[in-house]
């Protein structure tokens, strides 16, 4: 799906980073990417050397015009632009709309109206049954990624959106906060003990978006099993381990309880009991298919009908303290510039 292939890149944030140099390993003919900060872009040249597959372009998803231009030849997009703080959202909802809903639109209306092929949306496990604006903004857009597969009629055009938790060290995830915060000699904020979160490395994020695009077809959402972890026991390892490398005993890092903010979850669900009875699986995977493709649509190859899904990570197993060391070493220091982004836990 990615070699000799023309990619378009939509968002240059963390997670779109962090697809940069995987998206570039597997040869594609350019991958060209758009986004609006001019100084992030720019920073973007100098880290990649110049590559001559790299094509940057300014310009903002609310405007169709910058899309339609940006989707010209391309073959795969792949859309991570958004607005995706819950606290930010929530204070501007408006602004939410225009860049997830409105901006997603442009995107699906550009790629119907050119040669592009697939089409993947970054969406959210907050998506499901949303609490907070940002995620009843992601929840519309996999809608809108449904309804133009279904509506538009262009039947070689596949749509799909993926679904996932926490990036570790991505400006969402609170790893990046916690370490800053244990860097200052504590204290760790802790919203409320009752937290599980899922969270994935950004190598599960590029599994999960490039399975996408070899099994779309009939707008179809994605989602990564992920482990579960308890934010006491991510605060409780992350103090174990990384208070020593700043110069700090682990008993001198307070944890300190600072009450649920607006629009936040004790737990995340990654998919509804309705949407369980559309689902299909594979070893890392799940498929949710459409509603609207009907009782009778196949499912995507390779995957069966799931069984035993486990939605919500208030049911999922927990990973151990030492499971959640090993995590956070596989994900490395990738993306550790997120620490200064305000984050949601």
């Amino acid at each position: 799906m990615i070699t000799e292939q023309q990619i378009l890149l939509t968002g240059a944030g963390s997670v779109g980073r962090s697809l940069i140099p995987r998206l570039l390993a597997q040869e594609p003919a350019e991958l060209r990417v758009l986004d609006n900060d001019e100084s992030g872009l720019a920073e973007l040249g100098t880290r990649f050397d110049d590559d001559d597959r790299l094509q940057f372009l300014v310009g903002n998803v609310r405007d169709s015009s910058c899309v339609e231009r940006a989707v010209e030849n391309v073959d795969v997009v792949i859309h991570t632009a958004a607005m995706k703080h819950v606290d930010v959202c929530q204070s501007n909802p408006y602004e939410a709309v225009k860049t997830n809903v409105v901006g997603l639109q442009n995107v699906v209306d550009a790629a119907a109206d050119s040669s592009v092929e697939r089409v993947v949306f970054t969406s959210s496990d907050k998506a499901v049954n949303p609490a907070n604006a940002m995620g009843t903004t992601k929840l519309l857009g996999e809608q809108l990624l449904t309804a133009g597969r279904h509506s538009q009629a262009r039947d070689d055009l596949r749509l799909a959106s993926v679904r996932f938790g926490n990036v570790i060290n991505s400006s969402q995830s609170v790893i990046p906060r916690f370490t800053e915060q244990i860097r200052e000699g504590g204290p760790l904020t802790l919203t409320d003990e009752r937290m599980m979160r899922f969270f994935l490395t950004y190598d599960d994020v590029f599994d999960l978006v490039t399975g996408a695009l070899e099994h779309a077809h009939s707008g179809e959402i994605f989602v990564y099993k992920m482990p579960a972890i308890r934010i006491p026991d991510l605060a409780d390892a992350m103090i174990e381990t990384v208070a020593p490398q700043y110069g700090y005993e682990p008993a001198d890092i307070d944890v300190e309880l600072i009450g649920r903010r607006p629009g936040e979850t004790f737990h995340e669900e990654i998919m509804t009991a309705r949407e369980e009875r559309r689902a299909y699986e594979t070893e890392s995977l799940y498929a949710v298919q459409p509603e609207m493709a009907g009782e009778d649509s196949a499912a995507p190859d390779e995957f069966v009908t799931a069984t035993d899904v486990v939605r919500s990570s208030a049911d999922a197993e927990k990973l151990s303290t030492d499971e959640i060391v090993s995590l956070l070493s596989e994900a490395g220091g990738e993306d550790e510039s997120a620490a200064t982004h305000p984050v949601e836990a």
